[in-house]
């Protein structure tokens, strides 16, 4: 075993000294106060240019980008065995020729799949026989060859494949550069050659009008954001695509989608508390849109469509965790709303999933999910619902109405997913395919449980767990202790075969289903966010704690882990606790929470004052963000080791986020560390697109973990 200060003592020197960012100040004066910005010079001030060719960044930062990542290879360059023996172990549990549960859709079933040894997924159909089962179809047509497309690119990542009604085109989406700039095209699929059509700078997504002759998409704005919603006609330029829908609001986002009728395109503009409908019939592509109802300051709703009536899920009239009403097609707004299925308190309706004889609402309560199916004739419920302590369940919607058949996923954090097709009206259910562990996985070796700890207020917070039968819980076991807590985000306990390479090694894996997120309903989501944020932070902190309380692991023996907006919440308790970890991944960090939203041309920025508050405008919400924001909280004390991690055409949380607070830490700690950052230069938010690039990332990650609590 190897110690936290033998983990320094490995690292010092490799590579030489830790790349020093050069001190350039930058004060911001806001509400009479001064904020000194030592690093802002890392924000490329072309950062749109850099978005759409990374080959224009400025030379000094990339200069400093390469200097760190180089720094970073040297220091775990003797993990570099253990990161393959890692790769091959995660691979040898992924079966190379997966293939997903075809999802019927009249004369044809569509699905995904993968190739031995291929990176990206296949878009296949085959065609229906009604006289045979679903599995054994016709002949398999490959309409998207992934690894073909993506060939030679250093990213390529589909992002929607949208077949016509008639099934004889595709209008599929994707992206190259990993700064989600998706450029769509549309493909003949009895030729399998693609058209003149050629749509750029969307959001990836497209719903075909219903003749076919042309399809929605939704178009980005210089600064990035999804904004303008516009109708292509085939063989027409781009630039005389016919605007639908502008957002005249910069902090709502447009989505576009079709109802499971197929009757109506949706536009959806919402930020993270608002939510505004318009429907389009798709057989009437340029009558006017129907607003169902105008926004309104925190009314959430969605909707769904059956005959003339609509069925709507929405926080209306106090319903904090959501019910179901309906409304008249002819006449849908607010006024008319008739509640169908009633709020209960702490039972949190999250999706709703009209077909033509029953609706079926997916909730969840306590942190354990469950199907209710409703029958529409008699208004008859029934639950589907399962009895381990922790699980996760999904809800597939398909692509059928005139269907009593849904389709959900089952899984818990020992066993693997299993796909089900469900009868809702025999009640029976199929399985369709059970995940596959090619290297072998047997359920009965590991145990998962369902924990609570005790927060500063008191509140209950929920703690998933994962390990191996008959481990110690006398406090000698490492621990990876995983966080979000944000967007009312649900972070299920779901199976995930990489983590078995650590628990095999004999660590506890533990999500901490903190605040922010919506495990114990709407209002687990709002006392996380805004002024109340640090209890997302005070919670994970409570969760650590009781851990050690609890004997899975002690001080300095927990490795956390959180990306994006979690990655926020591992510079907040690096700084509020980190005498509690011996090393912490902060995954493309959202750690400059202050200075992202003073910049209200960043593509993220007015979106996300609901879910934190524009500092520029309050004076309240300027003080909260300072009061906790990682990069202005650095303090000149002992840091655990971090590895923070980036991408170079992340649109979400840009390069510079990661690259500022890693900078200030090496200048403003007293000890501990080592303070390490990997900057993508090829990829976005997500990381590499290809399945097996991007286990070479998790292998770093877990080197990285292992070694920082000394386990071999």
């Amino acid at each position: 075993m190897q110690s936290k200060t033998e983990l320094a003592q490995m690292l010092k020197g490799k590579g030489g000294n830790a790349p020093v960012a050069e001190v350039r100040p930058s004060p911001v004066a806001v509400h009479g106060q001064e904020v000194q910005d030592d690093y802002a010079w890392l924000k490329a001030a072309n950062w749109q240019a850099v978005l759409k060719d990374p080959a224009e960044l400025p030379e000094d930062i990339a200069a400093y980008l390469r200097a760190e990542n180089a720094y970073t290879d040297a220091a775990l360059a003797d993990t570099a065995d253990l990161r393959k023996r890692l790769v091959a172990e995660m691979r040898g549990r992924i079966r190379e020729d997966d293939s997903g549960v075809p999802e019927p859709d009249g004369p044809f079933a569509y699905y995904t799949r993968h190739r031995d040894g291929g990176q990206h997924p296949l878009v296949c159909r085959r065609p229906t026989r009604p006289e045979a089962p679903l599995g054994r179809d016709g002949e398999e047509t490959i309409l998207i060859d992934g690894d073909r497309e993506g060939e030679g690119l250093p990213f390529f990542e589909i992002a929607s494949a949208a077949h016509s009604d008639d099934h004889r085109l595709l209008a599929w989406g994707a992206d190259t550069k990993g700064s989600e700039l998706h450029a769509i095209r549309v493909r003949d699929l009895a030729t399998g050659e693609d058209g003149a059509d050629l749509i750029e700078a969307t959001s990836g997504e497209a719903v075909w009008t219903a003749d076919g002759t042309g399809f929605w998409y939704v178009a980005l704005d210089a600064n990035h954001r999804p904004a303008r919603v516009m109708l292509h006609r085939l063989g027409q330029p781009q630039a005389r695509d016919e605007t639908v829908y502008v957002e005249p609001d910069a902090g709502y986002f447009v989505h576009i989608s079709e109802t499971q009728s197929g009757r109506f395109l949706a536009i959806t503009a919402s930020d993270h508390e608002t939510s505004e409908v318009r429907l389009i019939d798709r057989a009437a592509p340029t009558a006017p849109a129907l607003l169902v109802q105008a926004r309104e300051p925190l009314l959430i709703y969605s909707v769904d469509d059956h005959g003339e009536t609509l069925f709507i899920r929405t926080n209306a009239d106090g319903a904090e965790d959501f019910k179901v009403v309906t409304a008249p097609l002819s006449d849908p707004g607010r006024g008319q709303w008739r509640d169908l299925v009633p709020h209960r308190a702490g039972v949190m309706i999250r999706h709703l999933h009209v077909l033509s004889g029953h609706m079926v609402r997916l909730e969840i309560e306590n942190a354990k999910p469950r199907i209710v199916v409703r029958d529409l004739l008699d208004g008859q419920e029934h639950l589907v619902a399962f009895e381990e302590e922790a699980y996760s369940l999904g809800l597939q919607p398909g692509a059928e109405f005139d269907t009593a058949r849904i389709r959900f996923v089952y899984s818990s954090m020992t066993t693997p997913a299993e796909t089900f097709d469900y009868d809702c009206r025999s009640r029976e259910r199929y399985l369709r395919k059970r995940q596959e562990v090619p290297s072998g996985h047997d359920p009965a070796n590991y145990v998962t449980r369902r924990l609570f700890a005790t927060a500063p207020d008191g509140q209950e917070v929920p703690i998933s767990l994962l390990h191996r039968k008959g481990q110690p819980l006398d406090g000698s076991a490492s621990l990876l202790l995983y966080g979000y807590g944000s967007y009312g985000t649900l972070m299920p306990a779901a199976f995930r075969t990489n983590l078995l390479s650590l628990v095999d090694r004999g660590f506890v894996y533990a999500i901490a289903h903190v605040r922010g997120g919506t495990e114990k309903g709407w209002r687990w989501y709002l006392d996380g966010k805004r002024e109340k944020k640090p209890n997302t932070f005070t919670d994970f902190v409570a969760c650590a704690r009781a851990l050690i309380a609890a004997g899975y692991t002690a001080e300095k023996r927990i490795v956390a882990h959180g990306g994006s907006a979690g990655g926020m919440l591992m510079g907040a308790v690096a700084n509020i606790a980190p005498e509690l970890f011996g090393g912490i991944v902060a995954d493309v960090p959202f750690v400059d929470v202050l200075n992202t939203m003073l910049d209200a041309n960043l593509p993220l920025t007015p979106p996300e004052w609901p879910e934190w508050g524009n500092p520029a405008e309050s004076k309240a919400a300027f003080e909260t963000i300072l009061s906790y924001s990682p990069y202005d909280n650095v303090q000149a004390k002992d840091y655990p080791a971090i590895l923070a991690l980036g991408g170079l055409t992340d649109p979400r949380v840009t390069y510079w986020e990661p690259a500022k607070w890693v900078a200030r830490l090496r200048a403003t700690m007293t000890g501990g560390g080592p303070i390490l950052l990997k900057i993508n230069m090829e990829a976005g938010h997500g990381g590499a697109a290809g399945r097996f690039d991007r286990l070479e990332e998790v292998a770093l990650i877990y080197a990285f973990a292992l070694a920082a609590v000394g386990v071999e």
